[in-house]
């Protein structure tokens, strides 16, 4: 039973520091997501629309880091969402003559 007490106060002060880290930087985490959240929707779409490449082969161009992008086309739009879970979400939408632009913030 003591080992198990002992469990439990290691994994609550773990979460305790994990919490404070994120706290202490979330700025910082907040601000590279929306960057990385807007980065991938303008070049996925460019590559999507304006190269007229898959999805898959598109997923290929995120820069290293950027695993936690998400890119979802959306081809009734002719637009391609970027997402990073839980913090930043951006649209990049094909418009004729312009290419690929990012839709305004809200």
């Amino acid at each position: 039973m003591a080992v198990r007490r002992k469990w439990w106060i290691g994994a609550g002060l773990l979460i305790l520091i994990l919490a404070g880290v994120l706290a202490w930087n979330w700025a910082s985490l907040s601000a590279r997501a929306r960057l990385g959240a807007a980065y991938g929707a303008r070049i996925g779409c460019s590559c999507r629309y304006v190269e007229g490449r898959t999805m898959g082969s598109c997923a290929e161009d995120k820069e290293p880091g950027m695993a936690l992008v998400r890119l979802t086309d959306r081809p009734e739009e002719r637009a391609v969402e970027a997402s990073v879970p839980l913090l930043a979400r951006r649209t990049g939408r094909f418009r004729p003559g312009w290419g690929c632009l990012l839709d305004p913030t809200e």
